[in-house]
């Protein structure tokens, strides 16, 4: 049995998202197919506003690309990077994301732009136009694209207040995920380890499941189906993100195609990279029930 809270409470930190949805989950429609779609529209939108910040980063990619001059003065690159900067800003400002979730995204920025320093030099992708915003081959906006998947699982559980049954010990957790980052780098000269790593991921989660509030009660999902969901949508934007040219993959150079669905597995092994990161913060500030975490 997974406790819920009272209803209305809002959870995790005060935001201005929190008023929004207050009022939207004190709405009662009629009973029925009326009561199903409106959890159904509630879900969109929760999901849409945990997204919000990856969302306007990807607008910015796209809308760089289309519209940005190529005689500007500024190199698109270093507008991109200037611009993430300012959307972080203004919404811990504006109370549209917290201050721990922005210790998360700090995390993940310098997470990836140590893997971006390591997998550009090794020629796994490149960036293809010129910026004064960089480290070696890496403009710093990049980081901001690793963020933008940290933003979205620290929001996204605070929006819908995760509770879980039969989580794994974080200690085997912390290990698995050390070990994936690991894996990004030594695969380069060693055995790639990662069809391994997610075997333990099925095996320590074969039995979880995530517990999630759209409106008044908690719906579940086992929680690896929640990751590949992730990963695919990681995939999605990935592929808007090479078409606009943000960063290019080796067969791109000629002309822009679609990301192998290949690159699932290293989404997925993210994936699990950045909950452990995410799990950790919450483990640490959240007062799970004993039934939530075993």
């Amino acid at each position: 049995m997974v406790e819920s809270p009272p209803a209305g409470l809002p959870q995790g930190g005060h935001t201005r998202f929190e008023a929004v949805r207050l009022a939207m989950e004190t709405y009662a429609p009629a009973p029925g197919w009326r009561r199903w779609l409106y959890e159904f529209l509630l879900f969109g939108f929760k999901q849409g506003w945990a997204c919000l910040y990856g969302g306007m980063m990807l607008a910015l990619l796209l809308g760089t690309f289309i519209f940005y001059p190529a005689e500007a003065p500024l190199h698109r690159y270093d507008f991109i990077t200037i611009m993430a900067v300012l959307m972080q800003l203004v919404m811990l400002l504006l109370r549209l994301e917290t201050w721990d979730e922005a210790k998360v995204i700090f995390a993940f920025h310098i997470v990836g732009t140590v893997m971006e320093l390591f997998k550009t030099a090794v020629g796994s992708w490149v960036y293809p136009e010129p910026a004064l915003l960089r480290i070696g081959g890496v403009p710093l906006f990049t980081g901001f694209m690793y963020a933008c998947v940290g933003s979205y699982l620290a929001r996204v559980w605070r929006i819908f207040d995760f509770r879980f049954t039969a989580f794994p010990p974080m200690l085997p957790l912390g290990l698995v995920a050390t070990g994936i980052y690991i894996n990004f780098f030594t695969h380069h000269w060693t055995i790639d380890l990662r069809w391994l790593l997610l075997a333990a991921i099925v095996w320590m989660f074969r039995g979880t499941w995530v517990h999630f509030r759209s409106w008044r009660e908690h719906r579940r999902m086992p929680l690896l189906v929640g990751f590949l969901l992730v990963a695919l949508f990681i995939w999605f934007a990935e592929n808007i993100g090479t078409f606009a040219r943000a960063w290019t993959y080796p067969g791109q150079q000629a002309g822009w195609q679609m990301v192998s669905l290949g690159k699932l597995t290293s989404w997925y092994l993210l994936m699990i990279l950045s909950f452990a990161l995410v799990a950790g913060l919450h483990r640490r500030q959240t007062p799970f029930a004993p039934d939530q975490i075993t």
